[in-house]
């Protein structure tokens, strides 16, 4: 080298030479070493003891062996880390830790009295970060721990190593050979601390690691040293089970075939172990060997396979004699019919089985193994379900209600069969009964679908046949009557003339007989009666006779046979609408009502009992129960209630007062039967009411405040459906009840009452009375009697409206009423005492705006008052359009002085002083 720095001197080699050997060079590439992370993976893959050898090549491998993530992998591998108690241990040292600073602090701060710097002043501390001394002294302390003389055998000696001053007092002892009890704890002991994860895998492998690796070396099952050290059944099964553990955190080459090695022999002694519980068994010998060897399993690998072979040699799985034949059910039961008194006793007995199984359970197993809970399981299968499933399938054949009672009554049985199965002493009552409850659950789920649907389809079909059966019974007995009145028509003559005929039976009046109370049990009967006046032309009378069943729900009967049937069309046709005004009261039925209600409660208890399963399932029952009640709306209210009232409100047009040639009832015959019909409608909506709150919304099964739920859209449509069908039929009656009130005012009220005749010496006669008159009293009863029915029965703004529609419409038939009279002054008084007892009548209707108009009308009687002298006064009381609350114009009222008897003696005067008539300018 030096001549090569020097330059070429004598002796140096040619300059050719260089540049060969130049081009007989080659680069050479210097790779890098392996990345820390490839290393470390490496490193997962080596047994125990290459891994302490390879701490030993460096400084840093050894840290990358000793880190300790490493081994608390390892651990918990094996399942004895327990992260949450690391971190409390953690946190609890790092407590203490900055609890020792702050009072180390504290003190020199005090001892000093000045700031940690050692100045006076109170400024800014300083804290040491490295004092090389110490860290010198604390390096000559470790120096000999870690090179001091060691024999290695696979790196536990390694593992064990520790500094004096750090060792962790938590540490345990390391577990000898020569202490084969203390073994048997090892991994149970194992303490999660962050930072020594290594030495407690070290006790664990020092303690396992021979007994795992004699597994491995083992060519049958009597090499095991493991069955020489222990002999004692209870302790191999706990060492086994501690192997089994502790080989899941063998990663190294080969694991596999050492942990086959291992299950084999752990298999060996199981088989072993279950054959000596199964000699145990058949000797019945629960607290001896059963009991012992049933534990042995528990502590190897938790006694399942000793479980099963309880539950599979049981007796209760092949004695099925004992639960008696499901077919007694339907064959001790008539035809349709089913009885459950068979299903209760097999219930009843397989209940005293299971607890006296549960008692021998307890004293063979541990606690904790749950031996009921699978016996219960498997007798909910092959027990249970073997019982019922046939039961269903027969009864399903036979008779679809016996099929729907059978479900749900024997799923009631077993629900009450569960809650009384004792539960495991050592289990929480609660858990048990969830756990029971869902083996019942998986033994009906099979069934719910096919019951809920049937449960639905009965009722449909029961509902239908009701309302189906009731129509055609209605339509049948209306053909039957209209037979009966025509029977004996001579159509061949009243065809030539048939509008004639029509016109003539319009205007026929007919009699109706008198409503009854809807609740009224004896039977009502009608009579029809046409007059000889009135049928003078067709040459008859008739008075047939209807009979009506019970209560309003009654279907109209057929005309008693001894009534003679009419002869001639006009009469027949006459009795015919009679009869139908009459029969108003038997469009809907109440009991049939009752009916729907009674099926659909029945139906929907059953279903309901299913809810209780929860799940998908629960809420399947729940919805279908939902359905059920929405069904009995539709068909109680579109095809009965709805019907019904649209045909009451049909009747109702027909009728004509002035074809009736009875009027001393009070109330319009029609309109009553109507208002009872409203009482029965109102009586169905409260049983509507009832069946909700109590069936539905007290069950939970439906939300009152969701108002998007089925049930609860279906039931304010029925309400509303009945609302506008009442309304509807009000408005019409309202309609026949003023045309009632125009006959009664047209008939009752003769000329006399308000200009009654004078004597010879111009008084009026003696016997004038100054009261209210017969047609004003007959008036107010009519109208009272129609209002007070539908008190309490409907909503009280439908029957505000109503009244107060009643008191207009009244305020109108007496003022054209009135309009047609002749008023003298003494008839004046007789006018202001009805005209007194209207306004009294309209006052118990407590409506402030209804009571202006009778005010008004209180008012006007008075012009009839005022004598023909006071002409002057009358037209001031005319014209004072304040005194009439703005009810009446000038006009008006001018068009009712008009009425005076004595009008054409004062309407000079009048018009002179309204209107200045005969008045010259000057």
């Amino acid at each position: 080298m030096p001549s090569a720095r020097h330059g070429p001197g004598a002796g140096a080699p040619p300059r050719g030479a260089m540049m060969a050997s130049l081009k007989s060079a080659q680069m050479v590439q210097n790779r890098a070493a392996l990345p820390a992370e490839i290393l470390a993976t490496v490193l997962d893959y080596l047994p125990v003891s290459d891994l302490m050898r390879c701490a030993r090549t460096s400084k840093r491998m050894k840290e990358m062996v000793y880190d300790d993530t490493r081994w608390v992998q390892r651990l918990q591998s094996m399942g004895c880390w327990n992260e949450a108690e690391a971190r409390a241990r953690f946190e609890e040292v790092m407590r203490k830790k900055w609890e020792a600073q702050k009072a180390k602090h504290d003190e020199e701060a005090k001892r000093n009295g000045t700031g940690v710097n050692g100045t006076g002043e109170g400024g800014k501390t300083a804290t040491t970060i490295f004092d090389a001394g110490i860290e010198e002294e604390r390096q000559k302390q470790r120096a000999p721990a870690i090179h001091g003389p060691n024999s290695l055998a696979d790196g536990f000696e390694t593992l064990a190593i520790a500094p004096p001053t750090s060792k962790p007092t938590t540490t345990n002892p390391r577990p000898s050979l020569e202490d084969p009890i203390a073994l048997l704890t090892v991994l149970s002991k194992v303490k999660s601390v962050r930072g020594y994860a290594r030495p407690e895998y070290a006790r664990v492998y020092g303690a396992l690691g021979p007994f795992y690796q004699d597994f491995a070396r083992s060519k049958s099952h009597t090499d095991p040293v493991i069955f020489r050290v222990y002999r004692d059944p209870e302790q191999q099964a706990q060492m086994l089970a501690q192997l089994q553990k502790f080989a899941k955190s063998d990663w190294a080459q080969g694991w596999r075939q050492r942990e086959e090695k291992l299950n084999t022999m752990v298999g060996i002694f199981e088989s072993a172990v279950l054959r000596e519980f199964e000699q145990g068994y058949e000797a019945w010998d629960v607290e001896g060997r059963m009991h012992r060897y049933a534990h042995v399993l528990g502590i190897l690998n938790g006694g399942q396979a000793g479980v099963e072979m309880f539950v599979q040699k049981h007796p209760v799985f092949t004695d099925h004699a004992q639960f008696g034949n499901p077919m007694d059910c339907l064959n001790q039961a008539g035809a349709g019919a089913i009885d459950l008194k068979p299903s209760l006793a097999f219930f009843e007995t397989l209940l005293k089985v299971i607890n006296e199984q549960a008692e021998t359970i307890d004293k063979i197993f541990p606690p904790r193994l749950n031996v009921l809970e699978v016996f219960l399981e498997r007798i909910g299968e092959d027990v249970i379900g073997d019982w019922v499933t046939p039961l269903f399938d027969e009864s399903h054949e036979r008779n679809t209600q016996s099929y729907l009672k059978a479900v749900s009554g024997i799923f009631e049985q077993c629900v009450q069969f569960s809650l009384q199965i004792k539960p495991p002493s050592a289990a929480s009552p609660e858990e048990f009964r969830r756990k029971v409850h869902g083996i019942i659950v998986r033994v009906f789920e099979p069934h719910v679908d096919l019951y809920l649907q049937d449960e639905l389809d009965f009722f449909k079909e029961e509902a239908e046949e009701q309302v189906s059966g009731w129509e055609r019974k209605l339509s049948e007995e209306d053909a039957s009557t209209e037979s009966f009145f025509m029977a004996n028509v001579n159509r061949q003559a009243d065809k030539k003339d048939f509008l004639t005929s029509f016109r003539k039976v319009v205007m026929m009046p007919v009699n109706v007989l008198p409503s009854f109370s809807p609740f009224a049990t004896s039977k009502s009967s009608a009579t029809l009666q046409v007059t000889s006046a009135a049928t003078s032309g067709a040459g008859a009378s008739i008075t047939p006779t209807s009979s009506r069943s019970h209560s309003p729900a009654g279907v109209p009967g057929l005309p008693s046979p001894s009534a003679e049937a009419p002869t001639d069309e006009l009469a027949a046709k006459a009795a015919i609408m009679a009869n139908k005004l009459e029969g108003i009261r038997s469009l809907f039925s109440i009991e049939i009502a009752l009916t729907l209600v009674h099926s659909a409660k029945t139906s929907l208890e059953r279903a309901a009992a299913f809810v209780q399963l929860g799940g998908q399932t629960g809420e399947e029952a729940r919805e279908q129960c939902e359905t059920i009640f929405v069904f009995l709306l539709q068909t109680l209210g579109s095809r009965h209630v709805k019907s019904g009232f649209d045909k009451a409100v049909d009747h109702l047009s027909k009728y004509n007062p002035r074809e009736v040639s009875e009027h001393s009832k009070k109330g319009v015959a029609p309109l009553v039967t109507f208002l009872e019909l409203v009482n029965v409608g109102d009586l169905i909506s409260q049983m509507i009411d009832v069946f909700y709150e109590q069936q539905l919304a007290a069950t939970k099964l439906v939300d009152k405040n969701d108002f998007l739920d089925p049930a609860v859209k279906a039931k304010k449509k029925f309400e509303q459906m009945l609302d506008e069908r009442v309304a509807a039929g009000l408005n019409k009656g309202i309609d026949v009840l003023m045309d009632e009130i125009e006959y009664v005012c047209a008939t009752t009220q003769p000329p006399s009452d308000y200009n009654p005749p004078l004597t010879a010496s111009g008084i009026p006669d003696s016997t004038f009375d100054i009261g209210p008159t017969k047609c004003a009293q007959e008036v107010v009863d009519i109208v009272s009697s129609h209002t007070d029915m539908l008190t309490g029965s409907t909503d009280k703004n439908m029957l505000d409206v109503f009244n107060q529609e009643v008191g207009l419409r009244l305020f109108t038939v007496l003022c054209k009423h009135l309009k047609r009279q002749r008023i003298s002054i003494d008839g004046s008084i007789k006018l202001i005492s009805d005209m007194n007892l209207y306004f009294t009548y309209i006052q118990r209707l407590r409506n402030a705006d209804l009571l202006q108009y009778f005010r008004a009308l209180r008012e006007l009687s008075q012009i009839y008052l005022i004598g023909p002298k006071h002409a002057k006064e009358m037209a001031a009381v005319i014209a004072d359009g304040e005194r009439f609350s703005g009810i009446f114009r000038a006009e008006e009222v001018y068009e009712f002085a008009e009425r005076r008897a004595d009008w054409f003696v004062v309407k000079r005067d009048v018009e002179r002083a309204m209107y200045g008539f005969g008045c010259a300018v000057m």
